[in-house]
Parts: structure tokens; sequence; C-alpha cells
């Protein structure tokens, strides 16, 4: 069915549909900020709202519920992630070791610069549901990929064909992630990305 000429016109500037983006994109940062601050699942939907200043009437035209909030909300951070990962791969001098190092080092720069959200995110949003776990495999085997690509001297991932590895080597890192997170952070990020360099170079059979 057509949309109706009364939907489709502009108010302020903005179509209707643009506003309903603007909507959404401001209850995904407010889920961010809320879920770094509270934890998922200490936080309610009115939280989130009052957040994202925005009513529940505005919420439930976006997200049938909470769980799909997180979902949609850590599929944010995971793209922002790895847009600055390919970023610091793509600056990076040397070769595939030097381009693994300073993927790395973003990765764990960003988990430090924003510590919240690095602890929702990889430690609250394990076994919330089987959909979220669903995203959290997602973006586990994108990044399998990423080291993989890298580590390639022709960039298409055939350091490792083995998943089982490629999977080892990503939940390695993740809890050298995880160690340093509960640490305080206490180590310098030099040291932590030296660990995770050991474990990416097993994907180099070294």
């Amino acid at each position: 069915m057509p949309s109706s000429p009364v939907a489709n016109r502009r108010y302020r500037g903005s179509s209707a549909e643009e506003r309903r983006a603007q909507r959404r994109e401001q209850f995904l940062e407010a889920a961010i900020q809320v879920y770094g601050e509270q934890g998922y699942r200490n936080a309610t939907v009115k939280a989130v709202c009052e957040a994202a200043g925005l009513t529940e009437r505005y919420f439930y035209e976006s997200f049938s519920n909470s769980e799909e909030l997180l979902v949609a909300s850590f599929q944010a951070v995971m793209r922002f992630l790895f847009g600055e990962l390919e970023k610091a791969i793509a600056e990076a001098s040397g070769g595939p070791v030097e381009r693994a190092r300073a993927m790395l080092t973003a990765y764990y720069e960003a988990l430090q610069g924003h510590p919240q959200s690095a602890r929702v995110f990889l430690v609250e949003i394990s076994g919330v549901s089987p959909a979220v776990d669903q995203a959290l495999e997602a973006s586990l085997h994108e990044f399998g990929d990423l080291i993989a690509r890298t580590l390639s001297p022709r960039g298409d991932g055939s350091a490792a064909s083995d998943p089982l590895l490629r999977a080892g080597v990503v939940g390695g890192v993740i809890h050298v992630a995880l160690k340093w997170i509960a640490s305080g952070y206490s180590q310098p990020i030099h040291e932590v990305v030296g660990a995770a360099m050991r474990l990416c170079l097993v994907l180099r059979g070294r």
C-alpha cells in the first residue's frame, strides 16, 4: 500500500522517515550509554527512553523489545570497531605482521577508551538469548576473518584455512582483553598487544 501524502510530508526540513531514523539513532546511542553504566540486565526500557529524551511510544516504533535494541546497539558498536580496525590496517606501514600489530593496538585502544561499552559488549552480552548469541557469533567470525586476511601476504585469509584454529585465536585475543579489563587495564597496552600477537602468529605457523 502506498504511503499517504501526510506520512511523507516534511517537518522542519525532515521527512517522517528521516525523523524515525534519527530517533532510532538516539535510542542506539542511549542504549550504549545506559547498558555501559548499568549493565544490560539491570537496564529498563524506561531508562533508555529517558537517556534518549524520547517516549516509550517511539521506542516501540523502532524496536519490539529491549533484546532487539541490544542486538542493534551491539551491531552498531561492532561496525564502528571494525571500521577503526580496517583504518588502522590501511594506514600501517610494513608487512602483514606490522599490519596485524596495528590492528590489535587499535582494538585494545578502543576497548580502553570506552571501558563501559567494552564491559557490556564483551562480558554481559554472552548468554542473553539465542538471537544475541547469534549476533555475537557473527561478530567473532568476522573478527577471525579480519585477522586471517591481515596476516595473509595475499590478503585473502589464507593464513588460516582451519575455522577451528581461527576461532581459537579469536577467543584468545578476546580473553586477553577480558583479563586486561578485569585487572582495571593495569598492564601497558604494548604488553597486551604483544600477548595477543603471539596468539595471532599461530595462524602463520610460527
